[in-house]
């Protein structure tokens, strides 16, 4: 085999490569990665650094919401039970694990297993006035990798569910007691 032919080969297979990455949406750099709605995993920089709001566990999955300062603030002076709205910025996250018993704890007790999905919302009523200011994304995790990727169902979730608790300015966890 020549030189050419090698060269030929290892570019077809990059390409194989990078184009069954594109096509499931799985990326090296979750920053990269924007929703079918605009929102951006890149506007969540930092998320993993959040401040705790609650927990939640279904059938399923581990549940840990997080949100950003500007959210965090907001909950602790009352919004949205004092009739506010959340400000501008805020932003949360909903970070999923399946579970398993631990095998340590001398007790029973679930702890987070795999990853599964990041669920991201973010305030900005310019970019999103029909779903009331926010902005909606899930990302699925690679399974067995640190990869993200887009979730593509615009209807998981997201604003439909999160009509529901309109009078609380879409958000379904208060800011847990400590």
């Amino acid at each position: 085999m020549n030189s050419f032919s090698k060269l030929a080969i290892s570019l077809g297979t990059a390409t194989l490569v990078a184009a069954g990455a594109t096509v499931f949406g799985a990326n090296d750099d979750k920053y990269a990665l924007a929703s079918p709605d605009g929102v951006a995993f890149s506007d969540f920089k930092g998320y993993e650094d959040w401040a705790f709001i609650s927990s939640a566990r279904t059938d399923k999955e581990l549940k840990v919401i997080v949100a950003n300062p500007t959210m965090i603030k907001a909950m602790k002076s009352g919004v949205p039970g004092n009739g506010q709205p959340f400000p501008e910025g805020s932003k949360a996250a909903k970070l999923q694990w399946t579970f398993k018993k631990s095998t340590e704890a001398p007790f029973v007790v679930d702890v987070p297993d795999a990853p599964t999905q990041a669920f991201m919302m973010e305030k900005d009523s310019k970019r999103f006035p029909k779903t009331g200011g926010w902005g909606y994304a899930v990302f699925d995790h690679v399974d067995g990798t640190d990869k993200f990727k887009v979730n593509e169902a615009k209807a998981d979730c997201g604003h439909v569910c999160h009509v529901a608790v309109k009078s609380k300015d879409y958000i379904f966890h208060r800011y847990q007691s400590r």
